[in-house]
């Protein structure tokens, strides 16, 4: 059964077509009678592709270095055509995470803004009014500032604003399995214990917690970090945490306990998640329908248990965790190879990747599809005797691989 491509890959082949018509219409005559080599087709492809780049057209210019790479080998608009190619890629992979950093760290100041008052024991609201008021915008500037000074990847980036984020949870999580502050601990199931000791003892936990993280975060983002790492790593870190809470759980130990297992486990799960992420790799993209996979699982986990309504809590929290397990085994054998819609940082080589030569009705591993021919020059012999080779342009209408 035929499949169709999407429209944003057909109207970037039909550009293709007309730009390579364009191409071709532009052309200065040669000089002599003779047909253009393949190094001189391939300059007239590079001169069309750079004219693309300079309006603005990124993916089509791509598309058309990748085409000249294909099918000119050896010539140098295609070496030209590599280099730009890897330019770009390579300025993808540098950038995209200056929005994620600037945005994440506004946040976090305001949350600063109300967490060091807590921390300090203010009762006037003037504290809390001015961190509210300097919170938000030193935040951002902060993030402003790292932003600006080198490139940031959205995966460098990522480790930076979740180690911020996750140094934080740790805190409050510590805080709470160590009993700091000498009080009540500040979260007894389901009552939030509101002991002033404790209260600000635990807003000092979180602090440093977050300090350290956004130090791990800042020492991981020194070397490039994939978003397929950095989003394997956080959603490890969670997965993690939830495993640690239900084993403890099971095991019924005291409340302590049950605090630090799920800190600790979240941190396996975070280092588990970040070596997943980089050995495997992980494309982000996989490491979310995993972990949707997981989430399912536990859902459908939850649903079975208020059906069923067993006898003991244990039951219930057993047959969640296994779920989820299962779950995340699923997620992991239905996305074997599956990299989704791709990281940022292969950008530029996606927009590329078009089959050369591409015809009309496609047939590959996946399937049958349909897309825009992308015509191709040739040299075509005429008869002995009646004049040279000529130029003529292919368009390709059935592309079958095997």
């Amino acid at each position: 059964m035929p499949t169709l491509v999407p429209v944003r890959a057909v109207c970037v082949r039909t550009a293709l077509f007309v730009g390579l018509l364009a191409g071709a219409a532009t052309a200065p005559e040669p000089a002599s009678a003779q047909a253009p080599s393949p190094a001189d087709s391939a300059a007239v492809l590079l001169a069309t592709a750079s004219d693309f780049e300079g309006r603005g057209e990124g993916d089509i210019a791509q598309a058309l270095y990748r085409h000249i790479a294909d099918r000119f080998p050896g010539t140098p608009a295609a070496e030209t055509a590599l280099a730009r190619l890897d330019a770009a890629v390579a300025a993808s992979s540098r950038g995209g995470g200056e929005t994620e950093l600037r945005v994440w760290s506004a946040l976090y100041g305001i949350w600063m803004g109300m967490a060091v008052p807590t921390a300090l024991g203010s009762e006037g609201p003037e504290a809390y009014g001015l961190g509210l008021l300097v919170g938000g915008p030193a935040g951002f500037l902060a993030g402003t500032a790292l932003a600006n000074s080198r490139p940031v990847s959205l995966g460098q980036a990522r480790a930076i604003t979740w180690g911020g984020t996750w140094g934080t949870l740790q805190g409050l999580g510590w805080a709470n399995a160590l009993d700091l502050g000498g009080g009540e601990r500040l979260i007894e199931g389901d009552i939030l214990i509101h002991d002033d000791q404790t209260l600000e003892a635990t807003m000092a936990a979180a602090i440093a917690g977050g300090a350290l993280g956004i130090a791990g975060g800042l020492l991981a983002a020194r070397r490039e970090v994939t978003p397929g790492t950095s989003t394997s790593a956080m959603l490890g870190s969670l997965w993690g945490a939830w495993f640690g809470l239900a084993s403890a759980s099971l095991m019924d130990v005291d409340e302590n306990t049950v605090w630090a297992t799920m800190m600790a486990a979240g941190n396996a799960g975070l280092v588990g998640g970040a070596i997943a992420g980089s050995q495997l790799p992980l494309s982000r993209s996989r490491a979310r329908l995993i972990s949707i996979g997981g989430l399912m699982g536990g859902m459908g986990g939850t649903g079975l248990v208020l059906i069923t309504q067993p006898d003991d809590d244990d039951t219930a929290m057993a047959t969640i965790l296994a779920s989820s397990i299962a779950g995340l085994l699923l997620g992991v054998a239905l996305t074997d190879g599956d990299g989704g819609e791709g990281d940022p940082a292969d950008g530029a080589q996606a927009a590329a990747s078009f089959p050369a030569p591409g015809a009309l009705l496609n047939r590959a591993r996946g399937g049958w599809s349909l897309s825009a021919p992308l015509p191709s020059p040739a040299q075509e012999p005429t008869a002995r005797g009646k004049g040279q080779d000529g130029l003529i342009w292919k368009v390709p209408l059935v592309n079958v691989r095997f």
